[in-house]
């Protein structure tokens, strides 16, 4: 029992989250903020071809100890296990993102159902670019704001459902999934093509974002971009320490001890 509340408290202060951990559905809303506004989305390991471990343990000592953030099944991973062990009935899913909104990938994308009484959401603490900072009801096609962003989640006859993000007047599609429960097999394929295929986009480029109540804040090798408000302010990146020092000061990452520790 102690290591479960030990587990769970160390998790909250990573997140700075001080607010009640009861089965409510408010409780699982202000877990998911702090996570998506406290915890970067970044590929650092896959990037420099790191091994990335699924393990209850192994996401702890990254994330929590390390002060680290994560990609997809990371993030959802340990916002999995964290949820479960406090009550929450979660149903861990797979989902294929887009760019187009008309192709989309395999079934590489992690995302979670956790349902509260007879109220189902769709909670994602590691989209990336443009990702929900709050879990969305699933049942509800209707537009979801959340501070400056706007989502919807819509069904789909091929897939089950579409998730969405509004633009202007216009949708972006950002996934499609279905509520087929998936095990941790599952995710530990989808994990090895994702963080190993030559062609994957996680081992092109170095990217870290994390999404504000404004807008959104991401860093690349050659861009640093923040939208703000609807605004855009984007420069490049001039050379490897000025990549350094932005990861610092905006994500909390030190790249030279992550290297090292590798």
């Amino acid at each position: 029992m102690m290591e479960k509340y030990s587990y769970i408290d160390s998790y909250l202060e990573r997140i700075n989250y001080k607010g009640s951990t009861a089965v409510s559905e408010e409780t699982l809303r202000e877990l998911h903020i702090a996570h998506t506004l406290n915890v970067p989305f970044e590929n650092i390991d896959v990037f420099y071809k790191q091994p990335v471990l699924l393990d209850e343990n192994s996401l702890f000592e990254k994330i929590v100890n390390g002060r680290r953030g994560g990609y997809c099944f990371e993030m959802n991973g340990i916002f999995s296990i964290v949820l479960k062990k406090l009550g929450f009935r979660v149903t861990d899913l797979l989902a294929r993102g887009t760019i187009d909104g008309i192709n989309y990938s395999p079934r590489t994308h992690q995302a979670l159902m956790v349902e509260t009484g007879n109220t189902k959401w769709i909670a994602d603490v590691g989209f990336g670019n443009d990702g929900i900072i709050a879990p969305l009801l699933l049942e509800d096609e209707s537009d979801q704001k959340q501070f400056a962003h706007t989502y919807r989640i819509i069904s789909d006859q091929n897939s089950g459902y579409l998730l969405q993000k509004k633009l202007e007047d216009n949708y972006n599609s950002l996934y499609k999934f279905t509520l087929e429960a998936c095990t941790p097999e599952d995710f530990l394929m989808s994990n090895h093509f994702t963080s190993t295929f030559p062609q994957s986009f996680f081992l092109m480029m170095r990217m870290c974002t994390m999404p504000t109540k404004e807008g959104r804040i991401t860093l690349t090798d050659k861009h640093f971009k923040i939208i703000s408000n609807g605004n855009t302010t984007e420069k490049p990146v001039a050379n490897e320490e000025e990549f350094k020092k932005i990861l610092n000061e905006k994500f909390s990452l030190d790249l030279e001890f992550i290297l090292q520790t590798c």
